[in-house]
């Protein structure tokens, strides 16, 4: 699906493409990008990259047109995390003075990217401003699915205090991947940006937001190294935890062998067809009876005592 904004006009919106026009592309058809790459001439291997989900941020230029490929956080709901991060790329033509966006997923960010800028009345005149505002958008969206993933280990470490359950175990070890990928991302997204800042210094840019940018990717760097540190610990807490129950659990059994062993080895002793001087007794088996228990009382304060039980 294609819609074209002004972003020089306050990112109104508009139903063709012109000059100054910034074109946002998102789930594109067959129709969409035979458009892309046929009538505008973008590179296929541009198109490619932005489709492979793996692909790693990073800007490139071929044939007169300019590819800036960020990663953005989403909600995967039909994925193996409940959080991940997806690749958008930002293509542009100089000559042409438009700019393009394709991202392969429907996302929350891009309809509150614009919501944003037209609330704040902002203009944007250039593709490298729009590319920091772009990832500063991203950055705020990582601090909101940290918040939202900071909920998530609080619920599953309280139902693992009540009863340790498979379930919530690999509950957090998603939300442990969710931060592994969102670490990733925003790092490179800062090499992003830092590798903006350097080659495009003598065309100039807005300095300050540029700084803006900086500063929330690296608190949302810092959050995601937090809550990972956190969530690292608790798994290991938790690891210690079924460790020890698993040992609390095999002295038990152990103890009740013993226990039981007991009278089972004198039961056999005294059982057995030899002469042992009590097959005559009336007493004989009453008797064993009480020494068996007797004994078995004993080791059962002994083994009290060694906190076995």
């Amino acid at each position: 699906m294609r819609r074209y904004f002004y972003p020089e006009k306050g990112f109104v919106e508009t139903d063709t493409l012109h000059e100054g026009c910034w074109m946002k592309v998102v789930s594109p058809t067959t129709e969409d990008l035979d458009f892309l790459t046929n009538d505008l001439g973008i590179p296929e291997s541009f198109i490619a990259d932005i489709a492979d989900a793996d692909e790693r941020p990073r800007t490139e230029e071929e044939e007169g047109w300019n590819l800036t490929i960020v990663r953005i956080p989403i909600v995967a709901a039909d994925s193996a995390t409940p959080y991940t991060t997806i690749p958008i790329g930002i293509i542009y033509s100089p000559e042409r003075h438009i700019m393009i966006t394709v991202c392969y997923h429907r996302t929350q960010l891009m309809p509150d990217f614009i919501g944003h800028n037209r609330r704040k009345k902002i203009v944007v005149t250039s593709e490298t401003d729009f590319i920091f505002r772009l990832v500063h958008s991203s950055a705020v969206w990582f601090l909101k699915y940290l918040k939202q993933i900071s909920s998530l280990i609080m619920e599953a470490e309280e139902a693992l205090e009540s009863s340790v359950r498979n379930e919530d175990l690999l509950q957090l070890m998603k939300l442990q991947k969710c931060l592994v990928y969102f670490s990733t991302s925003i790092r490179g997204n800062e090499a992003v940006i830092n590798k903006l800042q350097g080659s495009r210094r003598s065309i100039g840019y807005d300095e300050d937001l540029a700084e803006d940018v900086s500063i929330e990717l690296k608190q949302a760097y810092n959050t995601v190294t937090i809550h990972a540190e956190i969530l690292t610990g608790t798994m290991d807490a938790f690891a210690s935890v079924i460790s020890n129950n698993v040992n609390t659990i095999m002295k038990r059994m152990t103890s009740v062998s013993i226990l039981l062993m007991l009278p089972t080895l004198i039961a056999s002793l005294y059982g057995m067809n030899v002469p042992n001087g009590l097959e005559h007794s009336p007493i004989a088996f009453w008797g064993l009876v009480v020494i068996a228990v007797v004994i078995s009382v004993g080791a059962f304060f002994l083994l009290k005592r060694i906190k076995w039980f």
